[in-house]
């Protein structure tokens, strides 16, 4: 499988091609984010890992034009910048998983395996279940004809279900997907994030969409309501 790193730190870049070749990888290089943009689009990767401070064109740039050109590519963001709202904005242009450095590079390599077999297929503009309606780039979600207002939390764990509809997904792959593949927290904080989008999502409308599936996980169904 051939990765694609654009990285400036011209040290960074060659040790992670020497460590993603010693895995296996086939790796391109690019050090600035024009020409990693050019061989994203001009190459097909299994996954791109992409810094956030580039000369020519920022990883968010890159980033927001893949995604603007249907190009869905896995994306993990890279960078020295440990700020929540860095991490919001790199996730919302359309990164799927994001590391501050210094990393340990097993890690960089378990979320990159995680991210190929996730895969990069199509994704809809908006994704519906029934009813039940959310447009990842306005983040608005909606019932019909009402607007549902969420957390920004809450938005994600609902996004990530749709994205699998009718998939059982565990509160393993939930954190994966919504908080972090490191995350050391309470794992039941996904289902204090479900019963909140019960609340909002379903109950008003007479809905029962959010369906546990006891010692599995969870899912999003058209429940015909």
């Amino acid at each position: 499988m051939r990765l694609l790193v654009v990285e400036d730190e011209r040290r960074l870049a060659d040790g992670l091609r020497r460590g993603l070749e010693a895995e296996g990888f086939a790796v391109d290089v690019a050090s600035n984010g024009v020409d990693g943009l050019w061989l994203a689009t001009e190459q097909s990767y299994a996954a791109i890992l992409l810094d956030l401070m580039l000369p020519g064109k920022s990883g968010y740039v890159v980033c927001r034009e893949l995604r603007a050109v249907d190009d869905w590519t896995p994306v993990l963001m890279l960078t020295a910048k440990d700020g929540v709202w860095d991490q919001v904005e790199a996730l919302e242009t359309g990164a799927d998983d994001y590391l501050t450095k210094p990393f340990s590079f097993a890690v960089l390599v378990a979320r990159v395996r995680a991210l190929i077999r996730r895969g990069a297929g199509p994704r809809p503009s908006v994704l519906r279940v029934g009813d039940l309606a959310l447009d990842p780039a306005t983040r608005e979600v909606r019932r019909s004809d009402t607007t549902i207002e969420l957390t920004a939390r809450e938005f994600a764990v609902l996004e990530y279900l749709m994205r699998r509809p009718g998939e059982v997904m565990s509160k393993a792959e939930i954190l994966g997907g919504v908080w972090s593949f490191d995350f050391d927290g309470d794992p039941n904080i996904v289902e204090v994030y479900i019963g909140h989008l019960r609340r909002k999502v379903d109950r008003p409308f007479g809905h029962r969409s959010l369906e546990t599936v006891r010692g599995a996980g969870y899912r999003v169904v058209d429940d015909g309501a």
